[in-house]
């Protein structure tokens, strides 16, 4: 389980978060919109460390992370597979060492084992084994996304946070992408948070969804009653998508 309890957050004078509270249950996939500069990518930074509250709880499992130091934080990045907006793959490593960096960092694995782990997560995201021995330049965009989810899959995670999963693909390609982070989070029973501004990868894969405006949550529901709410802060939001597909 997941919770933030009255989180606060800001950036010099430019407050973010002002008293977020939310809990995640097991199993679920919840889904953060919002606007740019909203905090979506703060709050799933905030479980791993890279980004600190000013105050509040931030608690995975019933304890609160906020206030670790940088080496406690290890176990719980173990848990946390995230992926980041950009594939940020190594241009130095073939697609096989990209995946298997986790893996041979935790010191704790044969690399045999390493070997059955990373082509059974670049099958999982519909990579051929002959991937494995590219370097990321030789790749398209589309492919270098699936090289960063298989380097998280490898590792096995409870938690998935995905940042802007979709972003700067072609519709064909984020629908792959879409129907794949639905079919990890299941073949995983992960908890998962998925930041994005896209309504219909929400509909895709969404238990609920939260709306974040001027610092906090303006909507927390389902995807059924997100697409029905008359709230104003929800029916913007929905135009300006319909509009641009991008707020």
């Amino acid at each position: 389980m997941i919770q933030y309890r009255q989180v606060y957050k800001s950036f010099g004078d430019q407050p973010v978060l002002r008293g977020i509270d939310l809990e995640i249950a097991e199993g679920e996939t919840f889904f953060i919109l919002g606007k740019t500069g909203a905090g979506k990518t703060v709050m799933i930074r905030m479980l791993v460390g890279l980004v600190r509250p000013d105050r509040g709880q931030v608690l995975i499992d019933g304890r609160d992370v906020a206030g670790l130091r940088e080496e406690e934080f290890v176990p719980v990045r173990r848990q946390c597979g995230m992926v980041f907006q950009l594939p940020t793959l190594f241009d130095s490593l073939t697609v096989f060492d990209n995946v298997a960096f986790g893996l041979r960092r935790l010191g704790t694995w044969l690399e045999d084992e390493i070997r059955d782990r990373v082509f059974k997560a670049l099958e999982q995201v519909e990579l051929a084994r002959e991937v494995s021995a590219r370097r990321p330049s030789e790749l398209s965009f589309g492919e270098q996304k699936r090289v960063g989810l298989a380097r998280t899959l490898v590792l096995a995670p409870r938690y998935m946070l995905y940042d802007e999963p979709t972003t700067g693909l072609d519709p064909f390609t984020a629908g792959r992408i879409t129907a794949l982070i639905r079919e990890v989070n299941r073949s995983l029973s992960a908890t998962a948070i998925v930041v994005s501004h896209d309504l219909e990868i929400m509909a895709e894969i969404a238990d609920r969804v939260g709306l974040l405006t001027e610092g906090g949550f303006g909507f927390i529901g389902t995807v059924d009653e997100f697409m029905r709410s008359d709230l104003p802060a929800v029916t913007e939001f929905r135009r300006g998508f319909t509009r641009s597909g991008q707020p």
